[in-house]
């Protein structure tokens, strides 16, 4: 009864997605799931709206998993850049060995027009190979093929795709940055009712354009991905920013974007200090009277210190500003089920300057408006 429950919440949250914004991928940060992940190459069970388009296995990470968790996991360290989840796959390996994700549109691409198509990758620490070249296919249809391998174009015939229609989006250095996310981003314009986007390597390993840069290792290119987007170009809802750039992000109608980290312009803090002042108080009430306006958004508020101090003492002094601010939008009358704080310490500052005026700027507070539920650390 309980699985179903939750089943029927993730449902619900769905459709309150197709009714905001412009970005027409569905669960575009794999933030809806259905059981939190345990496993290796787990997408098609966990992630709602997504799934393998062949028999690669293809990962699903979340911050509430211990063996599939985020930053730390198998294949290396890396914080989501939006929410809470990414997946990871190969895009290189031996024997081209490959793995895809295919995710569904909530409406069919209009002929003629051109539409971007983006996502966030980085590269895997144990990954020995980088590679230059990202593969996108937009389909009518989901389809499926029995291989392991390169899903090549004798394969995308069989199942009645085309694959000339494979976009390559190619960089004029290698994806090998592995401490940052980097944003691949191309323009595509639309056949006319292609209703799912497949994102991956077409190539073999002969074709592929990598870079070897561990010897004679054979670990492949693994990639975590995050945040797909397909919109009309031109009209992107994503304010595409790295989470620690601290740029306030807000879309075009006075909201603040879903999925994209922002930070309170207002909560600033002393030194050594987590008392809200009252222009930060009436920052978070406009965030909570967004909040309540849209009972479908959840908030995941994340605290900052600046370099001072040891690391165990900063986590903690985090905590407490990112808990300072989820109590407010509690006695504001905000549910703290939608509420998820956490502290990052000093390990995510704006500057690394020592000189004082400028370290006020990592004493903050950032958010994020998600459209799933949070299940840690409430207020």
């Amino acid at each position: 009864m309980a699985d179903l429950r939750r089943i029927l919440l993730v449902f619900c949250m769905f459709f309150g997605w197709l009714s905001h914004g412009q970005n027409l991928v569905v669960n575009p940060s794999f933030e809806t799931y259905v059981d939190c992940p345990r496993t290796l190459g787990n997408l098609d069970d966990d992630v709602m709206q997504w799934r393998t388009p062949t028999l690669g296995s293809t990962d699903y990470f979340n911050t509430c998993s211990k063996a599939m968790g985020a930053p730390k996991n198998f294949n290396g360290e890396q914080h989501p850049e939006f929410g809470d989840a990414y997946v990871g796959l190969y895009l290189f390996a031996p024997d081209d060995y490959r793995e895809y994700i295919m995710g569904q549109l909530r409406e069919p691409l209009q002929k003629g027009i051109t539409y971007k198509i983006s996502f966030q990758i980085s590269l895997a620490e144990r990954s020995d190979f980088a590679v230059q070249t990202f593969g996108v296919l937009f389909s009518d249809t989901s389809f499926a093929v029995e291989t392991r391998k390169t899903l090549s174009g004798m394969h995308l015939t069989k199942v009645g795709q085309k694959s000339s229609a494979v976009l390559e989006i190619e960089m004029d250095d290698f994806y090998s940055n592995q401490e940052e996310w980097v944003e691949v981003v191309a323009e595509y314009e639309a056949k006319g009712g292609e209703r799912f986007v497949t994102i991956g390597n077409f190539k073999d390993n002969r074709r592929t354009k990598k870079l070897n840069f561990r010897g004679n290792l054979t670990q492949g290119a693994y990639y975590y991905l995050d945040m797909v987007e397909v919109a009309m170009a031109g009209k992107s809802i994503q304010n595409k920013r790295k989470e620690h750039v601290g740029v306030h992000g807000e879309t075009q109608n006075g909201q603040v974007a879903i999925n994209t980290t922002t930070l309170f312009e207002n909560v600033v803090f002393a030194f050594d200090d987590i008392a809200l002042t009252e222009e930060a108080k009436d920052e978070i009430k406009g965030i909570f009277s967004q909040l309540e306006t849209n009972p479908n958004w959840y908030i995941v508020i994340s605290g900052h210190t600046d370099t001072v101090g040891s690391a165990a003492y900063n986590q903690r002094l985090s905590e407490k500003r990112a808990l300072a601010v989820a109590q407010y939008l509690v006695e504001l009358g905000l549910d703290n089920a939608r509420i998820k704080w956490q502290g990052y310490g000093s390990t995510r500052p704006l500057t690394e300057s020592p000189v004082q005026d400028l370290q006020g700027k990592n004493r903050r507070v950032e958010f994020t408006i998600t459209q799933s539920p949070n299940n840690q650390n409430r207020p």
